[in-house]
This record gives structure tokens, sequence and C-alpha cells, in this order.
């Protein structure tokens, strides 16, 4: 796959071949996201559903059951509850990170408040759970409850784990596989689920999902560092403003010697930084390889990925599902 037709955004290819499952998806988010007592919670709703981004998430789940000919109608149930509890997590995550941009607008919890967002939050996973209830579905029920509960133990682990200088490539693997991986496992593998499929297709479906969802985690965190803000929208070094320890940081440590110790406990245990801070921490990721060993730590996962889809049937929406994980790492190659 070269660079040129990598820049096709299979992402956007897949949106236009699911384009009437996403409007029916859609126009179920609308309905559920409604409130006769509470005008508020749509108000905050609408504001993050409103500001766009790539629907990734529930489009995995109808790609999958695309791939089984599956007609429905309970992938559009399960795609809009893979898309409510994505934003129940992004409402949840802004408050916790004390966010005030996403998506390039103002964050809900500043617009509004912190009580607002944690509470529409809660609104929006309970929907989640009853769009899970009218599929009928115990599995598929079992699925995304285990994946809600994933998410806000990966979320936990990372509060503890964050400013940490002990902090391992297995615990940061596994708050990923928490915070991220775990819905883009659950939202491939309930398309299968429901569409019948057989258990090896619905295991390789959940290895595809867990494979993307961290290779992408991956390549966030180190757009974080080596990333262009005018593509990315994102400040540079904001997970080191922060103190949070991302893979190149935690191999940058992991290597260092007693004086850069010195300075990742000043500037992460302490959160002690000055101006060029930033810069003498990229300049150590370099220095050791870090950055280049997480580079290559996503394109192994992106493999893996491209890997699981060998074991299901090969379809156009396989063939993009395959062109996706060459896609979330691209950027950084």
């Amino acid at each position: 796959m070269t660079l040129d037709q990598l820049t096709r955004k299979p992402h956007e290819a897949l949106a236009t071949m699911l384009e009437q499952e996403l409007a029916a998806v859609n126009t179920l988010i609308q309905q559920r996201m409604a409130s006769k007592h509470a005008p508020r919670i749509p108000e905050v709703t609408a504001h993050l559903v409103g500001a766009g981004g790539k629907r990734l998430r529930p489009m995995l789940t109808l790609a999958s059951a695309r791939i089984f000919d599956y007609d429905g109608p309970y992938h559009i149930h399960l795609a809009a509850t893979v898309e409510f509890i994505h934003t129940a997590t992004l409402l949840h995550d802004d408050v916790v990170d004390e966010s005030e941009q996403r998506r390039g607008r103002p964050t809900a919890n500043l617009l509004w408040d912190n009580k607002s967002s944690v509470l529409v939050g809660d609104y929006l996973f309970s929907r989640s759970f009853q769009l899970m209830v009218e599929t009928g579905s115990l599995q598929v029920l079992d699925i995304l409850a285990n994946a809600s509960a994933t998410i806000a133990e990966g979320e936990v682990l990372q509060l503890t784990a964050s400013q940490n200088l002990a902090t391992t490539e297995d615990i940061y693997l596994q708050v990923v596989r928490g915070k991220t991986a775990a819905l883009f496992s659950a939202a491939t593998q309930v398309g299968g689920i429901i569409s019948n499929a057989d258990p090896d297709a619905c295991q390789a479906l959940y290895d595809y999902g867990d494979a993307l969802g961290i290779a992408f985690q991956i390549v966030d965190d180190l757009l974080d560092v080596v990333g262009d803000e005018k593509s990315t929208g994102k400040n540079v070094g904001d997970d080191f403003r922060e103190r949070k320890l991302t893979l190149p940081l935690i191999k940058a440590i992991a290597a260092a010697d007693d004086h850069e110790r010195v300075f990742w406990r000043r500037t992460i245990e302490q959160g002690q930084q000055v101006d060029g801070d930033l810069e003498h921490a990229i300049s150590l990721m370099h220095k050791h390889g870090a950055i280049a060993a997480t580079r290559q730590e996503a394109i192994d996962w992106s493999n893996r990925a491209k890997a699981a889809l060998t074991n299901l049937p090969q379809t156009d929406v396989t063939q993009l599902l395959h062109d996706l994980s060459d896609y979330v790492v691209h950027r950084i190659v």
C-alpha cells in the first residue's frame, strides 16, 4: 500500500459504503438523546455529537455486520450504543482532564459545568444499556457491559499510573486496552455476534478491534510528541505538560541515567516544569530511540490487526478494514 493510496482515507470510503446505515444510526442517536424533563441533556449531547468526528467506532460495528450480510435492524442499535458509550466517556474524560477544547470546540464542561458533563455522561451510559437490551442478545449485553467496565477501570488505572516513574510498558498497555481498545474490540465483535457469525470469526473481529485500538492510541500518544499541530489540531506536548506517562516517555525513562532521572522526577513526579523542559524531554526520547521504538510498536499492532482479518470472509469491507489499519499508522511512518 502506497502513501498515495492511503491518503484516500479508508474511513471515508467506509462511510460512503455504509451511508444509509450511518444515517439510520444518526437518526436513532437523535431520538434517544432526547429528554422530556431535562432539556440540558440534548443541549450538551448535541454540542458534542454535532462537533463531528469520524464515527469510527459505530462504523466498525456496521462494517463487521456487513461482512456477514446482516440485514438488521439491530446493528443500527449496536452502532448507536457504541457511539453513546464513546460520547459518555468523552464527557467524563474532559472533566477528569480539565480540558477546555474537544475537536476544535470548547468542551461541554467549559460551556456548562462539570456537574452537567458528568450527569449527561451517566445518562448516555444508561441510554446505551437500553439499546443493548433491545437486541435481545445476552451475549451482546455481556460484551458491551464488560467493555464499559473495562473502560472505567482503564481510566482509574491511568490516574494511578500517571506521574509514577515506576509505570511499566505492561501497565501502559493495560491502560490503553481499557481506555481505547476495549470499545474498538467490542464494536467489531458485536457486529459478528448479531450476524450469527461463527465463534472463530467473532474472535477474529475481537482481535482486529483490539489491535487496531492499541495502534490507534499509540499513534495518538506519539503524535503528541512529533505531530504537526496544524494537521492534528492538538498542541504538541500536552501529555508531557499534563504529566501523562505515554509509551515514548516510559521508554525514555526506562533508559535514563541518574542525571536524566532527576529531570524526569522534577518534571513528571513533582510537576515542576519550566520553559525548555518539553524540548529537553523530546531530545531525551530521541537520544534513547524511544520515538523510533514507539513508532515500530504502532506498526506492529497495525500488522496484528491486518493478520486477524485473514480469518474473515474476504469482501470489499474487509479490504477497507485492512486499509484502515494501515491508515491509522501512516501519519507516523
